[in-house]
């Protein structure tokens, strides 16, 4: 049985852990959060994807997690999973990633397949990771083997799973990358080898890329078909049904999340360093996906203007507060800078959301409300950020004295949409 360490044991390193155990690897998860390593061997997972069921019968499988790096001597397989956020002025934070080949060198004993999965700019495996592996004589493909795969984790998608995602491989080298498909398709239906590790990176920033400056497009058009008295869900649902040329992207009260907020940034910053000139359509992407929350708190403040009411003073209830529907995760969640604008002009905020059920803001813990229906009708104004599949938006919209609906997930003409 061949032995794995994943380093990172987050929303990324412990799918992969489980999906490799139950592919026959004695895994190892290499996590610095002591809290997170001893919940993790009492059968508690933090992960959404991974339930306690799932994370105990990885352990049952011979699956542990440790802070102890000294693990890396045994290990066939590394592969490192640590975040990757953006730090000042948009700069790539690879604190992280530094310190995993840091460990990873240290304790190099085997010849070892060594993976990057945390999402980064073009060129970070070599630069990076590949002398942090030659120091004190090692040479790739001798004493080790080094690629790329960027991660293609989807939180909370039943369909798409790790397993039957397609899985993006890169090598330093010809022979790293052979190396690396060959661990991957142990538990990975379709593995796609690619020239090299610059290009399996590019392509992760390239497929987050895309997603943004497409939002940001339909972002942009529902900011002027409102002022032109075009209904925007209307227009796009209309060209959705040109078979071929066209895919629907939608607008929304800004971009959350661990990829969208945060890749196009890496190429940018990737482009900036090696031309010296940006990246323009994704600094005008992040232009106009950025001006969303504070666009949603103007429309909110018109919305009760009309209505004779002051957003100063006003009662608002958000309707969930996570980055995306029927999750838990608040990463970059839209709802944030949302509600630090509305509390900034005055209004008094409440929020429900069943998946989150105490709710960080401004450094005050803020707890869901317990009775939706009261909620929405003492509410002043209730504003719909994600449509989790709880909600009953008829009934709300019956209810609600005003009803704002970000997410074009509302139907007739109760609710005012973005």
């Amino acid at each position: 049985m061949k032995n794995l360490v994943v380093i990172g044991q987050g929303y990324v390193g412990l799918p992969l852990s489980q999906a490799a155990s139950h592919a026959g690897y004695k895994v190892t998860g290499l996590e610095v959060n002591p809290k997170v390593v001893e919940n993790l061997n009492a059968g508690s997972s933090h992960v959404e994807d991974i339930p306690d069921l799932a994370l105990q019968a990885m352990l049952e499988n011979g699956y542990r997690a440790t802070a102890d790096n000294a693990v890396i001597r045994d290990a066939d397989v590394v592969v490192i999973c640590v975040p990757t956020p953006l730090g000042d002025a948009g700069r790539p934070d690879l604190f992280a990633v530094e310190s995993a080949a840091a460990a990873v060198a240290e304790n190099l004993e085997k010849k070892t397949l060594v993976v990057l999965e945390s999402t980064t700019y073009p060129g970070t495996t070599e630069e990076v990771l590949q002398p942090a592996l030659e120091a004190g004589g090692r040479r790739i493909d001798e004493d080790f083997y080094l690629a790329f795969s960027p991660e293609r984790i989807d939180p909370g998608n039943k369909t798409w799973r790790l397993e039957n995602t397609p899985k993006v491989v890169g090598g330093v080298t010809a022979a790293s990358g052979d190396e690396a498909v060959e661990f991957y398709s142990k538990f990975i239906e379709e593995v796609v080898k690619v020239k090299g590790a610059k290009e399996a990176e590019t392509a992760k920033l390239l497929e987050n890329t895309y997603r943004h400056i497409n939002i940001g497009l339909v972002n942009e058009m529902a900011k002027f078909s409102h002022e032109l008295g075009i209904d925007i869900w209307e227009v796009i649902k209309a060209a959705a049904t040109k078979p071929f040329g066209f895919q629907a992207f939608y607008p929304g009260p800004g971009v959350g999340g661990h990829c969208i907020p945060i890749d196009p940034s890496y190429l940018n910053y990737s482009v900036r360093k090696a031309l010296g000139h940006p990246f323009r359509f994704v600094d005008l992407a992040e232009d106009i996906n950025n001006s969303m929350p504070n666009y949603v708190v103007q429309r909110i403040q018109d919305l009760l203007n009309t209505h004779s009411k002051s957003l100063n003073g006003s009662n608002v209830l958000l309707l969930g507060v996570s980055y995306k529907a029927n999750i838990a995760d608040q990463r970059h969640s839209p709802a944030i800078p949302i509600a630090h604008g509305l509390t900034a002009k005055g209004a008094n905020i409440r929020y429900h959301d069943a998946n989150v059920p105490t709710w960080q803001l401004n450094g005050t813990a803020h707890e869901s409300v317990s009775d939706l229906d009261q909620a929405v009708q003492d509410a002043d104004i209730v504003i719909l950020l994600q449509a989790h599949r709880e909600y009953d938006l008829k009934d709300i919209s019956a209810k609600a004295e005003l009803l704002f609906d970000t997410r074009g997930a509302t139907e007739g003409t109760e609710a005012y949409v973005l």
